[in-house]
């Protein structure tokens, strides 16, 4: 993005004020300083804007790792380790806000997972966390427990890191602004796995310039995040965040949802037929430390 629009031309009727007292030297040093004053001119409006307001439209990048556990004490671990080590120093690095939710385990889903969704403005600060959480000294002693583990004693079966892109349509991660019990709070995490690459930008697509993203919005489902996967085991495949402050909430927003115009309309329209070929959904509630 540009800051203000360059100055590639002039009007000479603009120029009418501009008188020259003498001819020769004076005039020509006139013009020298003129035009000194023009080129500071279209250099200063056709710099690249304040990049604090770039940032602020600019599409971020989310990593989620997701921990899964075999038994209770190791999923207590890595929660001290969250709550005591890493979202502090995360912190401490301005990164954030950090969301970290749990599954509600059922005889459907009968493995306890946790997951934490880390926003970061470029891919370089994904590399420089993990560079500065090397040389910081009060992260090695709050998480010395997780971090020292011994191999027969690990604090979790398996991490995976997903590494996301945001949609255009919504670039930046929003908090939702839910009141009630965070007990009762949904957060619906789903993930819409595609046939093809083509497919996966079709559906893409469909969020963006279709209108899904902008129906959502309109209906107040609270969206969290829109993201394409970049980097996992599950491609090409996007996924998405809405939160709800309880199951009732949850379930009249998808009914208006699927009885709105929009999504009738977008679902008749066969050019966004057969774009997801399996989907996952995961209702999670937020940990006590999450920050929203």
């Amino acid at each position: 993005m540009w800051g203000n629009n360059c100055l590639t031309s002039q009007n000479p009727n603009n120029h009418r004020d501009f008188r020259y007292f003498d001819q020769g030297k004076v005039q020509q040093i006139t013009m020298k300083k003129l035009s000194l004053v023009i080129a500071l001119l279209i250099w200063i409006g056709c710099k690249p804007a304040d990049p604090s307001m770039e940032n602020h439209s600019a599409r971020q990048y989310y990593q989620l790792r997701t921990y899964s556990f075999a038994n209770i004490v190791q999923a207590q671990a890595t929660r001290l380790y969250l709550k005591d080590a890493l979202i502090p120093a995360l912190q401490r690095m301005q990164i954030g806000p950090v969301g970290v939710f749990n599954n509600r385990v059922d005889e459907k889903d009968t493995l306890p997972r946790t997951y934490v969704l880390i926003p970061l403005q470029s891919l370089d600060e994904l590399l420089e966390i993990d560079q500065t959480l090397a040389t910081d000294s009060i992260y090695s002693a709050d998480g010395q427990a997780f971090l020292s583990a011994n191999y027969d004693n690990p604090p979790y079966l398996r991490l995976e890191s997903t590494l996301l892109h945001a949609f255009s349509e919504w670039p930046q991660l929003v908090t939702p602004p839910l009141d009630g019990p965070r007990a009762d709070r949904i957060y619906e995490l789903r993930s819409y796995e595609s046939p093809t690459e083509s497919y996966g930008k079709n559906k893409i697509e469909m969020f963006n310039a279709g209108g899904e993203v902008r129906l959502f919005e309109r209906l107040g489902c609270n969206a969290v995040f829109y993201g394409q996967v970049v980097s996992g085991s599950r491609m090409p495949n996007l996924m998405y965040m809405t939160a709800y402050s309880d199951s009732t909430s949850r379930y009249q927003h998808w009914d208006a949802f699927f009885g709105s115009p929009e999504w009738k309309s977008l679902i008749s329209n066969p050019y966004y037929d057969h774009n997801v070929n399996h989907a996952d959904i995961w209702l999670l509630y937020p940990t006590e430390y999450s920050e929203y």
